[in-house]
C-alpha cells in the first residue's frame, strides 16, 4: 500500500520531477547552453550580416588596419611560420599520431570523438565557404595570399577543434589546466597571423571560433569522451570499450 501511495505521489508531481531532473543534470544544460547554443547563435548572426553585405562588419577593416600597422620584418617571419603550423593539413599527421595510440590502446569512444569532430569541423568549413563565397580582404599585398573563399576562417576552426579534442582527451588529467593555457595562446597566436597576413576578416576568425566551438562541444555531449575515468593501475577504463547504460537501451530498441 505504502509503494502504492508513493508512485501516486510521484505521478502527480510533475514539478517535482522536473525539479529533480534540472538538478541532476544542470551541469549538462549550462555547457549545452553556453558552449552550444551561445556559440552558434553568434554564428548565425555573423553569417545572416555577411549574406546581407559582403562587406561584413565596421569593426572589420579598421581591426585588420590595426593590426597591419604593427607589421615588421620580424612579424612577417613569425606571421609565415603560424600560418604554417595552423594549416588544417599540418593537423592531420597530429591527430592522425593520437588517433593511432588511441586504436592501438582500444579508447574507442575517444576514438570516435577524435575522428567525428576532425571529419565534421573540415565538412563543416569547406561547405559554408562555398556556401558563402565571400572574398578575402584586398587591403594590401599579403606575404602569404591566399585564393580560397574566406568564410569562415579554417586556420580558426582547425586551431579550435586540435584544442578541444586534446582537452577532452585529457579532461581527467592535471595536465588539462596547462593545456587549456597554451591552447588558448595557439587559438589566438593562429587568429593574430591570419589578421597580421590580411588573409581574413577579424568576424571570419570569430565565426570560425564560434561554429568550431559549438561542434566540438556539442559531439562530446553526444559521445561522451570525458565520462570515462583513467584506472588507478592506468588499464583501459571499460567504458572506452562498452556502450553506456543509456546507450544499450537505444540499441536494444
Amino acid at each position: 500500500m505504502d509503494k502504492v501511495e508513493n508512485a501516486n505521489k510521484e505521478i502527480q508531481s510533475p514539478l517535482s520531477f522536473l525539479k529533480n531532473l534540472l538538478i541532476a543534470r544542470w551541469r549538462s544544460l549550462l555547457l549545452l547552453l553556453i558552449g552550444v547554443y551561445l556559440p552558434l547563435q553568434v554564428f548565425e548572426i555573423l553569417t545572416v550580416k555577411i549574406w546581407e553585405n559582403q562587406a561584413g562588419f565596421p569593426w572589420d577593416v579598421p581591426i585588420l588596419l590595426a593590426v597591419h600597422s604593427t607589421a615588421n620584418p620580424e612579424l612577417d617571419v613569425l606571421a609565415v611560420t603560424l600560418a604554417i603550423i595552423g594549416l588544417p593539413w599540418t593537423a592531420i599527421p597530429i591527430l592522425g599520431a593520437i588517433a593511432l595510440i588511441l586504436l592501438l590502446q582500444k579508447r574507442w569512444r575517444s576514438l570516435a570523438y577524435l575522428l567525428t569532430t576532425s571529419v565534421g569541423s573540415v565538412i563543416i568549413n569547406r561547405t559554408a565557404k562555398q556556401l558563402m563565397h565571400r572574398v578575402r580582404p584586398q587591403l594590401w599585398q599579403s606575404i602569404a595570399p591566399e585564393s580560397s573563399f574566406a568564410f569562415p576562417s579554417g586556420h580558426a576552426m582547425t586551431s579550435i577543434t586540435v584544442v578541444a579534442v586534446l582537452l577532452f582527451l585529457t579532461w581527467d588529467s592535471s595536465r588539462r589546466w596547462l593545456l587549456l593555457i597554451f591552447g588558448s595562446l595557439y587559438i589566438i597566436a593562429i587568429a593574430w597571423c591570419r589578421l597580421y597576413l590580411g588573409v581574413h576578416f577579424p568576424s571570419d576568425i570569430l565565426a570560425g571560433w564560434m561554429v568550431a566551438l559549438g561542434w566540438t562541444i556539442g559531439v562530446s555531449l553526444i559521445i561522451k569522451p570525458a565520462r570515462t575515468i583513467a584506472t588507478v593501475d592506468g588499464e583501459r577504463p571499460e567504458d572506452e570499450t562498452t556502450l553506456l547504460p543509456e546507450e544499450r537501451l537505444i540499441t536494444k530498441e
